[in-house]
């Protein structure tokens, strides 16, 4: 479903990225795990389009994103990718139903379908007694999860979390990445996840180490 062909990317003479070759299946989880400095979420913001390789091409499908203009590289980012960062990000004025309908709305989706899909997803986040609080009358792992709602509201190929559980206790991350499964199961949901959490890289189909820019071999055939 997306395939990362030779991206590189340098900052000023730091060479971040140094050919990163990689393919995601449909329904897959992978992590990709690595020290700090290693490019792991440099890759992620550049397959999300929050950022821009160097050379090298990122395909959707068939369609090469690395070639579309900002306004339609825009459009494609709301319509078919998700992403949830370790901080969740929510806008503190609105409630967490507001929240997760703000993709739509931008999507243009009508207000009453938006709400409809939202509340759905909170339900399934197992937040039904929450749907009309603000962000600072919600827990961590509580505004983890609508973060992870939002992430889904337009229904994309992909989720792209960097850290998502690394402010978070024990407990409510372990919950957290017992719902990734349970979204990839019910959803049908791809996720592409950066981690330094052991458990939750072990838990997925695949892990992909980088190493000083590039993905290091002998880590996936030891």
């Amino acid at each position: 479903m997306i395939r990362v062909k030779e991206v590189k990317k340098n900052y000023g003479e730091l060479q971040v990225l140094k050919g990163i070759t990689l393919e995601v299946k449909e329904n897959e989880i992978i992590t990709i795990v690595g020290a700090s400095g290693a490019g792991k979420s440099t890759l992620l913001h550049i397959i999300g389009t929050l950022d821009t390789p160097d050379s090298g091409e990122i395909w959707f499908d068939d369609i090469n994103i690395s070639s579309l203009s900002s306004n339609k590289l825009a459009t494609f980012r709301n319509n078919n990718i998700g992403f949830v960062f370790q901080f969740h990000h929510l806008l503190p004025e609105f409630t967490a139903l507001e929240n997760v309908c703000m993709p739509a709305w931008i999507k243009g989706i009508s207000k009453k379908a938006a709400e409809k899909k939202a509340i759905e997803l909170l339900e399934l986040m197992g937040l039904k007694e929450r749907i009309f609080h603000k962000p600072n009358e919600l827990s961590g792992g509580e505004q983890q999860r609508v973060s992870v709602a939002r992430a889904l509201i337009n229904q994309p190929k992909v989720i792209l979390a960097d850290e998502p559980s690394g402010n978070l206790d024990t407990q409510t991350k372990n919950d957290l990445h017992q719902l990734f499964f349970t979204l990839r199961e019910e959803l049908k949901q791809t996720f592409i996840i950066v981690t330094h959490d052991n458990e939750l890289a072990e838990m997925a189909d695949r892990k992909i180490k980088l190493k000083d820019g590039k993905i290091d071999i002998s880590y996936i055939f030891a």
